[in-house]
């Protein structure tokens, strides 16, 4: 699992890229969304169109990046996600907790007009 990050308009962006299935990446994506919030960033978008699959330890990664972040009093967002982890996260009824976008750029916006 590869990560690039960067921040824009105050909202902490993380570009996920190959398998997110267990430790060591779990964790590491855990501690790349901490890294925002120790920078004051409490808005991140997880670009998910570079992960060629997730099982359900990505998925409980997932879960606890959001809770971390809820807890701080932030939120997050999913953006480009393929089909096949979308099907995951409906079977799994996921899909009604998260804001799941179609681009990085809608995610961006859906935090701006909040």
């Amino acid at each position: 699992m590869k990560f690039k990050d960067k921040i824009e308009d105050g909202i902490g962006i993380l570009t996920l890229k190959g398998k997110l299935m267990g430790y060591p990446e779990t964790d590491e994506l855990h501690d790349e969304m901490k890294s925002f919030m120790g920078q004051k960033v409490n808005k991140i978008i997880i670009d998910l169109n570079g992960v060629s699959w997730m099982n359900s330890m990505g998925i409980g990664a997932l879960m606890r990046c959001l809770t971390t972040i809820r807890n701080a009093e932030g939120d997050l967002r999913l953006a480009r996600m393929s089909e096949k982890a979308r099907s995951v996260f409906v079977i799994s009824q996921l899909i009604s907790i998260y804001k799941i976008y179609e681009t990085v750029e809608e995610a961006i916006e859906s935090f701006k007009n909040e």
